[in-house]
Order: structure tokens, then sequence, then C-alpha cells
């Protein structure tokens, strides 16, 4: 049943949602949380960058 639910969009409380998260969150190791910490800085600098180089191509044309 959980196969058919991940296409779906979650439309559940926001309560709801958010204590699921901090469930999951609690759960994992240090490490799996350090991780994921990181992912969310890459991708955070790799947007940053990304738009100023967009920029900068721009501007050369």
């Amino acid at each position: 049943m959980k196969n058919q639910e991940s296409g779906k969009l979650n439309y559940s409380n926001p309560e709801e949602k958010e204590a699921k998260r901090i469930a999951e969150v609690k759960s994992l190791s240090y490490l799996e949380r350090l991780e994921r910490l990181m992912a969310i800085l890459e991708i955070s600098f790799l947007v940053k960058n990304g738009t100023k180089i967009k920029n900068n191509d721009q501007s050369n044309s």
C-alpha cells in the first residue's frame, strides 16, 4: 500500500506531517543527520553559484 501512496500528493494535516518528520529525524544516527545536512548545504551552494554563472553567460553574449 505504501508504493501506491508514494505517487500521490500528501494533503494530510501539517501538524501530523511535522510530527512524522521529527520522528524520522530522531530515528537517524548522527552520521545520517550529518550526511543529510551536507547534502542540503551542497545543493544550496550549487544553486547559489549556478545562478551567478548563468547570469554571467547572458551578460557576455
